[in-house]
């Protein structure tokens, strides 16, 4: 029988109020505070408090103050990433940003989600005294890949792949996976055309 971490992961409905992500959060909440009061010149300070927030990072990571998370935990970094400021990132499942990588500033990233139908939203028989939450919560990962450019005010929902060396416009609300070597804008974002030398999938 799964755990409640081990149905997070899978994607499937978990309890977001068990002991576990309390306790990532907590950790969380302590670090967060910390790392957004060090000022910029602070380098090897921010590092060691990233260093203790996140899954992992790599070489050369630059994340702006204000910086929002859920757990830290979940989110992986590679190398030459630039985060700018006021950046959320809901890493209820794994979000992994790969290699020389720029994230605009107000760029909200999420992996958790609720069921549409209300029936299958609503936890059932849900009580106060049952310490679960009132609604069902599942979570999907994230992924963008090297080489990816995400613009400014970006919102990518659950579940979502941004391929390799992809610009996405900003503003854009990106609901669905994004090929790679393309700009893609707009609400819901779509392609509009390709770049670095990449063809659209008809003329390959």
């Amino acid at each position: 029988m799964k755990n409640e971490l081990e149905k997070c992961m899978a994607g499937e409905w978990y309890d977001c109020h068990d002991s576990i992500f309390l306790e990532f959060k907590r950790k969380t909440r302590e670090l967060l505070p910390r790392y957004n009061a060090l000022p910029y010149e602070q380098k090897a300070e921010k590092r060691a408090v990233l260093e203790e927030l996140l899954g992992g990072i790599g070489t050369n990571v630059s994340i702006g103050s204000h910086f929002t998370c859920d757990y830290g935990c979940n989110i992986y970094f590679g190398n030459n990433v630039s985060v700018n400021m006021n950046c959320t990132f809901v890493d209820c499942n794994r979000i992994t940003v790969g290699s020389n990588v720029l994230i605009a500033s107000n760029v909200q990233i999420y992996t958790a989600s609720h069921p549409v139908e209300l029936a299958d939203r609503l936890t059932p028989d849900w009580s106060p005294e049952s310490g679960e939450y009132f609604c069902r919560t599942y979570a999907l990962p994230v992924s963008i890949g090297d080489g990816c450019w995400i613009g400014g005010g970006v919102i990518i929902l659950p579940g979502v792949s941004i391929g390799a060396g992809s610009v996405i416009g900003a503003g854009s609300v990106v609901t669905k996976d994004i090929p790679a070597n393309c700009v893609a804008v707009g609400s819901p974002c779509r392609p509009v055309r390709f770049i670095n030398g990449a063809e659209p999938p008809e003329n390959r």
